[in-house]
């Protein structure tokens, strides 16, 4: 595969690329950020969203904190989200879906771009399922990954979890999520039932990746809302357990989407970080 050139635009624009994944070619749709005013030394910042997340459902975080920090971002869906290649009518994620999106399709992409993370090592912001596919990358490649910025990450299932997911179901069968979700997704019931099913698959309360992190030697900011109804705060002292220099954050006034819930703070809680201020 040939490197791509960056591609950039306004926050409404997306563009594509093709990766091998899983025996097939999957489109994967994707945005580069360019800050307003570029600062020199800041790692490229690629964003990795939730477990219904798309590139359009980060809004304009990713412009706005790429501004801020002067870095340059990149932005993407994975497969099946957004408008990046559904999952096939007959296609089920197994236990290990988040390793596979961060030791398979992470890398693909970085390869497609000619982007060479040992040279440059990355900063990685992933938001709930994005959080945990960023920590295990960072602890397979932990020479690629500088700087590390999980929210509300899953690091072991919690009944608060489970619950919650359950009333997503619900809601998504009966209520308007399924049309909220056909605004970001081309094909919402790959998104949903992809997501929804392996989490309520009664095999999956085992999953677990405490065990896996602590060969990450990034430098690692952790970040819940105090009212995160999909996770405690101890997912976050968990990775402090492990990997003391970890520096945790809980917002209060927050649910699970701390860069919806309360940017402001999120953003001056992330530059401190990334300046070295942090306590």
């Amino acid at each position: 595969m040939s490197a791509q050139p960056p591609a950039t635009g306004t926050a409404s624009q997306t563009f594509f690329v093709t990766i091998p994944w899983r025996g097939r070619d999957v489109r994967i749709e994707h945005r580069f950020i360019e800050p307003a005013v570029p600062r020199a030394q800041q790692p490229l910042t690629i964003f990795l969203h939730e477990g219904l997340g798309s590139l359009s459902l980060w809004k304009d975080y990713p412009q706005r904190l790429c501004d801020t920090l002067g870095c340059r971002g990149l932005v993407y869906s994975r497969p099946g989200y957004g408008r990046s290649t559904p999952r096939e009518p007959d296609e089920t994620w197994d236990l290990d879906f988040m390793h596979r999106q961060a030791h398979e399709v992470l890398p693909a992409l970085l390869a497609e771009f000619g982007i060479d993370a040992q040279a440059d090592p990355l900063r990685l912001f992933g938001h709930s399922d994005g959080g945990s596919i960023a920590l295990l990358f960072a602890a397979r490649f932990p020479d690629q990954v500088q700087e590390l910025i999980v929210l509300a990450p899953h690091l072991f299932v919690e009944d608060v979890t489970i619950e919650n997911i359950v009333l997503a179901r619900q809601a998504y069968t009966e209520g308007q999520l399924r049309q909220g979700l056909a605004k970001h997704h081309d094909d919402p019931d790959s998104a949903f039932w992809g997501w929804n099913n392996i989490w309520l698959y009664p095999p999956f309360r085992d999953w677990n990746i405490e065990a896996e992190i602590g060969a990450i030697s990034a430098r690692i900011l952790a970040v819940q809302g105090v009212d995160d109804e999909y996770g405690s705060l101890d997912q976050i002292h968990a990775i402090a357990r492990h990997l003391p220099g970890t520096h945790c954050v809980a917002l209060p006034d927050c649910g699970h989407s701390p860069h919806r819930d309360q940017p402001q703070a999120l953003t001056a809680t992330v530059v401190d970080f990334c300046a070295g201020t942090s306590a």
